[in-house]
This record gives C-alpha cells, structure tokens and sequence, in this order.
C-alpha cells in the first residue's frame, strides 16, 4: 500500500479511507472527500482505498486492512482518520480502539463543515439539531466519564442514574427545544411565503450540487451580493430576491437554495427541511450543472434523488450547464441551448458561464419563456417593482 500525498499544510494531518462496494459513484481518487477535509480544516496527507463486497461488521474494512491503516498512519504522522462512507457507532468504536486515533466519518465531515458556514438563526438551529441527532447515537465512543454513575440525595436523575443516561436526556431535551424553535421559522417562512402568493408572485428556486455556481449565477441575475467561492457549502442560508423581467413587466421571486451532495446526511435533509421547503414550494427549478466536472452527469442524478426525498421531484426544471469557461474546446457545445433527457422527461438546457455572464442573457430570454407558458394562475402585471428594488 503505497501513501498518495495530497496537500501539505500545517492542518490537521488526516488520513482518508475509502472502500469500493461496487457501486458506480465510488471515488476512486477521494477528491471530493479531500476538497470536504480541506474546507473543514483538515489537511489530507494520504489516501486509502480497498474493495470488500460488504462492511466488516465490527471494523468496516476487516482487522488486517485497518492494521495497514495503522502503519501508514503511524508512518505518515496522521493525527485522524477520516472514511468516505458512513460508520455505525460501533464500527467508529471500534476503530478508534484499534487505530487508537480520533475516527470519523463522512456524515459528522458535512456537519462540521455545515456549523462552521451557517450564518443565520435558522441555520445555526438546522445544524445544531442535526449534529445532536448525529451524537445522540454515539454517546458511548470514546468518553471514559460516561461510565461512571452518579445519584443519591440531591443529584439529578435519581440514584444509579449512569452519566450517560443523563447526556442522553440532556441532548434529548435540547432536540425537542430545537425542534420547536425550528416549527416556529418554519411558520415565519409559511407567512412569508402566502405574502408571495397573495401578491401571486412566480416563485423560481436555484438547486444543484454544492459548488455547482449558483451563487454566482444568483448574483448575477438580480445584482446581489450573496456569498459566492469555488469551494463546496460556500452558502447554506436561503436567499430570495426580485428578478425582474422586463419582457414581461414584472418580478418573479429567486431563491438561492444550500447545494446538494453524494450521500448527504438523511439528518440533515429533516433538520434543513425549512430551507429546502423553497424548493419544494416553487413554481420552477434551476437547476445548476458544473459542466466542467468530469462527474456532472453523477452530480445530476444525485441531485434528482435529493429532490425526490424531500417531494419536489415533480416541478418543472431548467437545466443550467455553468462553468463553460472552464471546458476544454472539444467540450464546447454546438448548440448553446437545447434539450437534455432528464429522467425519461425532455427538459430545456442552457449553456453559461455566470462568472463571465457568458449565455446569462439567452438564460433570461428563456425564463421569460417558461414564466409566460406556465403562468395561466399568474397575472402577468401582478406585480410592478421600481427600477431600484428590480435591481436588488
């Protein structure tokens, strides 16, 4: 086995792990687990990959492949080890025990990198809960105190009550707090939302994998200034604005929605399901490609399956093919709109560049299209905003 040096930064030193099952998104080369450490803060210093036909039950990758993952992590100065699919509790103790280094795994990854991003009050809740569901099941993996029992007169939770019992009910508390607060946005949101359709507003929801560009295409086309980099979850808050079509004369309602991911965490599909309701709730989806990726394809029916679980699998799409700057010239396309077989359903595609504005203008004309074919409930001059609020 054979160490592939990644980066070299004074980071954490992190060893990935990934193991082929056969399935056909497997990450041969573990980039993008690698670009998810680095935005979490961790430098990748090796890689590991093996083939199994299904998980060792008690350490994932059986005792003799995790007995190589020792000696390259003791050879390579590793502090932890991370796996590119998710481990079941035990697995993760396990691990820890034999490795004797801190383990995790892809799904704690996401959510580390989720509570450093998240900016506003609903999603600091949204991964709060979350990362305590995720914890909830691990309370025994490697904290030594949480053996120890305590009770008698004048200690909470009664005698004999083990301190694990009470982080238990401890964090259980904090779920059911969080929960609440989470119902109550999720009603602002509602009110928010019967506002714009009082007002009978055209609702349009940007959705894609994460760093697929829809921040920056967000940017520009209602002259915003939400947070866009070439690095993944650079925006988790939903935003909405004002587009105003001026073939039309009227605004339609914008949403930058958070990216999507190979194997996202299903706990945090539930706790984000007040963002991603924006989704759920529009008339049309964007839906945002990064051409230049040589997984795009991947990516699109990943996507497809996010959108499936949270119920929006049925609203009307425009495939938006970003980053065409970045694709080599054989790549380039004949045509810089078409249609694109998504799902059995033949779907409208445009080709963009929106860091260069390069076919934002065609991706105008053809949302002016799609809003006027499919507004038969919207009056088409319902709303009149002023040139100021068009452009922000």
């Amino acid at each position: 086995m054979t160490p592939h040096p990644l980066v070299d930064t004074p980071l954490t030193p992190t060893l990935l792990v990934g193991v082929d099952f056969g399935l056909p998104h497997f990450d041969n080369q573990l980039e993008e687990l690698g670009l998810l450490a680095q935005t979490a803060g961790l430098s990748p210093v090796a890689r590991v990959t093996c083939k199994r036909r299904a998980p060792d039950a008690a350490l994932f990758v059986g005792s003799g492949k995790a007995d190589e993952i020792k000696m390259l992590a003791t050879q390579m100065g590793v502090q932890e080890i991370l796996f590119d699919q998710s481990l079941s509790p035990a697995q993760q103790r396990n691990l820890e025990r034999h490795l004797e280094l801190p383990v995790n795994d892809r799904t704690l990854l996401i959510l580390e990198i989720f509570g450093q991003r998240a900016r506003s009050h609903e999603g600091k809740l949204q991964v709060e809960l979350a990362r305590l569901q995720y914890l909830s099941t691990r309370l025994v993996r490697r904290w030594s105190h949480l053996e120890r029992q305590s009770g008698g007169i004048g200690m909470r939770g009664g005698p004999g009550e083990s301190q694990i019992e009470l982080d238990r009910r401890m964090i259980g508390d904090s779920i059911k707090r969080i929960k609440e607060r989470l119902t109550k946005v999720k009603r602002q949101r509602q009110t928010q939302r019967r506002q714009r359709d009082r007002r009978d507003a055209f609702n349009i929801s940007l959705v894609g994998y994460t760093n697929a560009g829809k921040s920056t295409l967000f940017n520009a086309l209602v002259k915003a200034r939400a947070y866009a980099a070439d690095q993944l979850f650079a925006t988790l808050d939903t935003t909405t604005r004002q587009l105003y079509l001026g073939e039309l004369g009227c605004s339609v309602s914008l949403s930058d929605t958070v990216g999507f991911i190979r194997d996202l965490p299903h706990g945090l599909i539930d706790a984000f399901q007040a963002t991603l309701q924006e989704a759920v709730d529009a008339d049309l989806l964007l839906h945002v490609v990064d051409y230049s990726s040589p997984d795009h394809l991947e990516q699109i029916a990943q996507v497809q399956r996010v959108l499936a679980e949270i119920g929006a699998a049925d609203i009307p799409q425009v495939l938006v093919f970003n980053k065409l700057d970045r694709v080599s010239d054989q790549a380039q396309p004949v045509s810089m709109a078409d249609t694109f077989d998504l799902s059995g359903t033949p779907t409208p595609r445009v080709f963009i560049s929106a860091q260069n504005a390069i076919g934002v203008p065609a991706l105008r004309q053809l949302l002016v299209e799609k809003v006027q074919s499919m507004q038969p409930m919207h009056s088409p001059n319902t709303y009149f905003p002023s040139s100021h609020e068009a452009d922000e």
